[in-house]
Parts: C-alpha cells; structure tokens; sequence
C-alpha cells in the first residue's frame, strides 16, 4: 500500500538505535506473551513446522501437525513415510504434494547428513533443501536459543513503516534490524514485531489510533487514527 515507507534519511543512526529500542521495550509491554505462534516440541517438530507454513497459517499448520507427527515422530520415519499417505495428512494446508516433497528430502537429508539431528548452526541449517535464512532463524533463536533475525512478511513490512531501513531486501532488513537492537533480543523483538503486525499494524489498514508506538513511528496516520474505530480493528 502507498505510503508503507517510514525511512527518514535526516535521523541520526544514534536516534535511529534509541527509538527502535523504545518501540521495541513499548512493544513489549503490549505483547508481553508474544512467542513463537507454531506448536512444536523439538528442533525437527519445529523446523518441519515452519517448513509448512509458508503460504499458509500457522494456526492452520497447528491443526495439522499433531497427525503428521503422531505418524512420523522421526526424521527417519518421514524420510521413508508413503508419498500418498503424506500428502494426504497435508491437504489441509495447500500446495500439499509440494510440501510433501519439502519435508520428505528435509528429512532425509538430515538423515544422511547429520545422523537424523537437526543441526544448531545457521550454514549447516541453510543448506539443508528448503531451508532459508528465515527458517534457520526460526529454529535457532526458539529450539536453540541462539538470537536471530526472522525477515518473514511482519517484520519486513513493520521495519519499512518504522523506518528502521529502506530496504526491502530481507538480507538487508536483517542485517539493519540487528544492527538496532542488542543481540540477544533479537529473537524477542521479531516475535513482538510479528505480533504487533498480526494484531494492530496490518498490511491494509493498520490501527494506527490504537497503537502503542504511533508517537514513535514515522509511518502514524497512514491507517485508521480514530481510537475507537482503531481499537475495533485490533485482533486478538
């Protein structure tokens, strides 16, 4: 939508660091349960997890995971599991023959490459077949607990509005957002930022007179500022 865009080449990059860390601390006020929205249990439970929910919700990828790992606990097991049978359990999701495929040469791929483990470092995660930067950041920062920067469509489009870069490119976006915030919150600061776009900055009409950072934010008024017709836009 016209008008996404908060980058001020007039703001220092010192002022730009102090107001991304005041968003961020105000953020964390509004959202102190924000997390990882994808139920998993362990590093390969979430990696397949995330995996799937390209294209997709994770609510939805919620609902579908419980089967599909109750029929394939192991790397080993959905590496071998039956085409039909896979796709099957997937349906629900969309493009199911595609990520049937994605998670049966993930699996054996961890399987021939690191004894069925799920490895906790970002080269070996990256090549690893459909494995992105995104996805490795995923599991990382909530499987492993090492701090990442999680580009997905949220912190790509909130970043731009708060003007932390001008850039769309998520290479880019990640490396700027983490050069604003300390490292270890980095993790942290992406699930308040995905929450805050899920719930009050969406992409078509933001809730901007119901927004915790519009004193902060370069991009207020480009939504709803009427704070009790913003507050009825605000979800969950």
């Amino acid at each position: 939508m016209p008008g996404t865009g908060g980058w001020r080449p007039d703001e220092s990059a010192l002022a730009r660091t102090r107001r991304a860390r005041r968003v961020d601390r105000a953020l964390a006020v509004r959202y102190p349960d924000a997390r990882c929205e994808l139920d998993f249990t362990d590093p390969f439970t979430l990696l397949v997890a995330t995996v799937l929910s390209a294209q997709t919700t994770d609510v939805r990828v919620n609902a579908t995971t419980p089967a599909l790992f109750a029929r394939y606990p192991t790397p080993a097991e959905l590496a071998a599991a039956d085409p039909d049978e896979l796709e099957e359990i997937l349906r629900p999701l969309g493009f199911f023959r595609s990520k049937a495929r994605a998670v049966t040469g993930l699996s054996q791929a961890l399987v021939e490459r690191h004894a069925g483990q799920v490895p906790a470092r970002l080269a070996d995660l990256v090549a690893l077949p459909g494995v992105g930067r995104k996805t490795a950041n995923v599991v990382l920062g909530n499987a492993f607990g090492i701090p990442g920067i999680t580009t997905d469509t949220h912190v790509l489009r909130l970043s731009a509005r708060l003007g932390y870069t001008a850039s769309d490119d998520p290479l880019v976006v990640e490396r700027e957002l983490g050069a604003l915030l300390p490292r270890a919150d980095w993790t942290m600061a992406c699930h308040r930022l995905i929450f805050h776009g899920r719930r009050t900055c969406h992409a078509r009409r933001p809730a901007c007179g119901a927004c915790p950072v519009a004193s902060l934010c370069p991009s207020a008024g480009i939504g709803e500022t009427d704070p009790v017709r913003a507050a009825a836009l605000v979800k969950g």
